[in-house]
């Protein structure tokens, strides 16, 4: 049997096994965080027999970038990019996506199928949610400076809400 090689005091094998827990718990951390984001997005579009949105992460990194141009400020701001966009904006640090998803989703009380518009309130965020043509999603999140709060973005990819047109 071949010596064991050790590395300061823990074998290889060891080490190795260990690398591979801590690259589990972040792939799980990942996926959990997509979840919060897709799930209640997901359980909308199947009330209405839509498919799944899946994660892409070219469009987490867009998210992020934005994210990051409006950390200093907290600035609902949209990027003008090439994407479907939603922001969402909460005072104090203690936000998830799940809550700024369901916020957007909120807005589903305020569009009417029949008459394609919203009552008095927004529902543009629901409408690129259930966006028929859209296949793809990617989420991002930052903490404000100075206080300012938590700032969601995500982009979806094709994008919705084109003028006189149905989401679904």
């Amino acid at each position: 049997m071949a010596p064991s090689k050790h590395i300061n005091g823990v074998s290889a094998a060891i080490a190795a096994l260990l690398l591979l827990l801590v690259a589990c718990f972040h792939c799980v951390d990942a996926a959990n965080y997509q979840q919060q984001f897709m799930a209640p997005q997901n359980a909308a579009r199947a009330r209405l027999r839509l498919k799944p949105l899946r994660w892409d992460p070219k469009l987490a990194r867009y998210a992020q970038w934005w994210a990051n141009q409006r950390r200093r400020d907290c600035a609902l701001i949209h990027s003008n990019g090439p994407y479907g966009e939603n922001l969402f904006w909460g005072s104090g640090k203690k936000w998830s996506p799940v809550q700024a998803a369901n916020g957007w989703l909120s807005e589903a009380r305020s569009y009417n199928y029949y008459s394609n518009s919203c009552t008095a309130q927004m529902c543009g965020h629901y409408t690129q949610i259930v966006w028929k043509n859209t296949q793809t999603i990617g989420c991002a999140q930052v903490t404000c400076n100075g206080g300012l709060g938590v700032l969601f973005a995500c982009n979806y990819f094709p994008p919705g809400n084109f003028l006189g047109v149905r989401p679904y």
